[in-house]
């Protein structure tokens, strides 16, 4: 029986070309077998009757969850022949599961399932919560309750204000009736009529406080019934996370198995995100495992309007996400000759950072593109590791440029200069110019781009535009060239947010024009198009104004 789910080139294809290792998904470009099934796929989606869902690819759509990541999966079935399977992350159209696309590691939405169940007790108790809040015993209590309190303040001040009006007329009194004969009977009776009111004070405050305390109660009446319902519908949700944790079991190319709470438990926060498994990558790989297919290369796609937020256009390739998938893929492709990193294999190993100038207080330097600013994770190569092992005292780095971008950079040679040198960065008065190519020609002359980023949690290192909780992050920029196809572009930030230029050139309501090489944001290249070309700051120990240009070299 011929399996709906596996998909036979339309077109011919050269099976003598076929990839000699499987796709590192993280960092990658299309192999030529994947790019004929992306198309033959997309045009297969365009043609889909069953979605009942707007991806918004010619207007827009209201809402989140627009657009769609889909990937394929080039694989080879027992009987040698090639083809590839297709699959979304998530789900489309309210729906996790639709024909000629794999289905979902577990398929917890499906009618009767042990997770519609919970849901449906879930809900059971938010709508019995709801109806507790919105009951007119519930609310009738708490206005009853507001209103006593307030009555009881009002009451309470006023009865201050009065023992305090009383007070100074005493003290009038008795500054009146001084050496008097009768002062000690009419001191006495001052003193009596301050200890009255005192007391009256205090019986008028049990009397509020008592008034308080059973409007109190009342309301307590119903919200202990709240809070008992919100402890069990916790405890209910967890069970359930629980439930849906042990239903996610995975498969690798040596026909082992884990369980995706194993799988994270070595990760930094010991639990899997929401979604985790629900990517297209993990869908694909389980499904070739399960049915005895032979991965051969892999791609993922963006289909539709591109998210607010992060940086996705229509049908551009990206690579796996790091939070959710790289633990996940990492069990997985346990067994595949899978290539090597290419991030790894691109660092500037046999390229060296040139000094441009150097004093007792500075270096600064030049640095060759795809080469670190500070030691990494696996990496422990880089600038300031190169001139720390030639100088005796200790540097420090006054600021940083991402890997893949070459320039610029200022080292300080004491703690001191350095301190100078970042309240300079901090302060602003620190002027960089940096020059791009972009993917696409920018109409506009010249422009400047506010949009706030923060670390996208999903897919770290990337980042996100966020206006409830990014940091400011601003942008001036010039265009210098219009060629075929691309631009060339001065930018000035002035923010140093990560990734700032970056995401201001690709992201839609910035210039929505990559940068040529950007692996994260638009389409790999022989380099990033990104250069430190001038920087303009003060000198920390002689006050002079310095400034430096290095040309780059695309």
């Amino acid at each position: 029986m011929q399996d709906s789910c596996f998909f036979t080139f339309n077109e011919p294809i050269d099976t003598n070309e076929l990839p000699q290792q499987f796709t590192y998904p993280f960092y990658y470009t299309p192999h030529k077998l994947c790019i004929q099934a992306l198309k033959q796929l997309q045009q297969f989606i365009l043609a889909y009757p069953h979605w009942n869902h707007d991806f918004g690819i010619d207007h827009i759509v209201e809402g989140s969850n627009v657009g769609k990541m889909f990937g394929v999966l080039v694989v080879q079935n027992t009987a040698n022949e090639l083809g590839f399977l297709a699959a979304f992350s998530g789900k489309v159209g309210e729906s996790q599961v639709h024909p000629h696309f794999v289905p979902p590691i577990s398929n917890i939405m499906e009618s009767g399932s042990f997770y519609r169940k919970g849901e449906d007790e879930l809900k059971l108790i938010n709508d019995t919560i709801y109806s507790i809040q919105q009951s007119d015993e519930y609310l009738q209590s708490v206005e009853i309750y507001k209103t006593v309190c307030s009555e009881s303040e009002t009451e309470l001040g006023e009865y201050k204000q009065k023992i305090a009006a009383n007070k100074l007329y005493r003290k009038s009194l008795r500054e009146s009736i001084s050496h008097t004969n009768n002062e000690p009977q009419l001191l006495q009776q001052l003193a009596k009529q301050s200890s009255d009111e005192h007391f009256a004070y205090k019986q008028l405050l049990t009397q509020c406080n008592k008034k308080i305390q059973d409007a109190l109660a009342r309301v307590q009446l119903f919200t202990k019934q709240i809070d008992e319902l919100k402890l069990l519908r916790k405890q209910k949700s967890a069970l359930l996370q629980q439930h849906i944790f042990d239903t996610y079991i995975f498969r690798n190319a040596r026909g082992e198995t884990a369980n995706v709470r194993d799988i994270f438990a070595t990760t930094e926060f010991g639990i899997p995100p929401a979604g985790a498994g629900d990517c297209a990558a993990p869908k694909l790989l389980q499904y070739a495992y399960t049915h005895n297919y032979t991965p051969i290369a892999m791609a993922e796609f963006w289909w539709g309007q591109s998210p607010k937020s992060e940086i996705r256009k229509h049908m551009h390739t990206y690579p796996s996400c790091k939070t959710k998938c790289e633990p996940i893929l990492g069990f997985m492709l346990q067994g595949l000759d899978v290539e090597p990193n290419p991030i790894t294999q691109k660092l500037a190993k046999h390229k060296v950072p040139e000094i441009v100038f150097e004093d007792d207080a500075i270096l600064v330097v030049n640095k060759p593109a795809d080469m670190l600013s500070v030691p990494g994770k696996i990496e422990a190569e880089s600038v300031y590791s190169y001139f720390q092992a030639q100088y005796s005292m200790p540097l420090h780095m006054a600021h940083r440029l991402d890997m893949s971008t070459s320039g610029i950079l200022i080292i300080a040679k004491t703690f001191d200069v350095y301190t100078n040198l970042q309240q300079q960065f901090s302060l602003r008065t620190v002027h960089k110019q940096y020059v791009a190519i972009v993917e696409g020609v920018v109409t506009q002359d010249s422009g400047t781009i506010r949009l706030p980023l923060r670390v996208d949690l999903d897919n770290r290192p990337s980042q996100m535009v966020c206006f409830a909780h990014g940091k400011p992050a601003i942008t001036t920029w010039k265009v210098v060239e219009r060629m075929q196809n691309v631009t060339r572009l001065h930018l000035y930030p002035h923010t140093g947010r990560t990734h700032q230029l970056r995401v201001h050139c690709a992201h839609s309501q910035g210039l929505n024009c990559a940068i040529r090489g950007d692996e994260l944001y638009g389409t790999p290249a022989d380099r990033l198009y990104l250069h430190a070309e001038h920087i303009r700051f003060e000198h920390p120990i002689t006050k002079e104004h310095m400034s430096f240009r290095v040309e780059c070299d695309f």
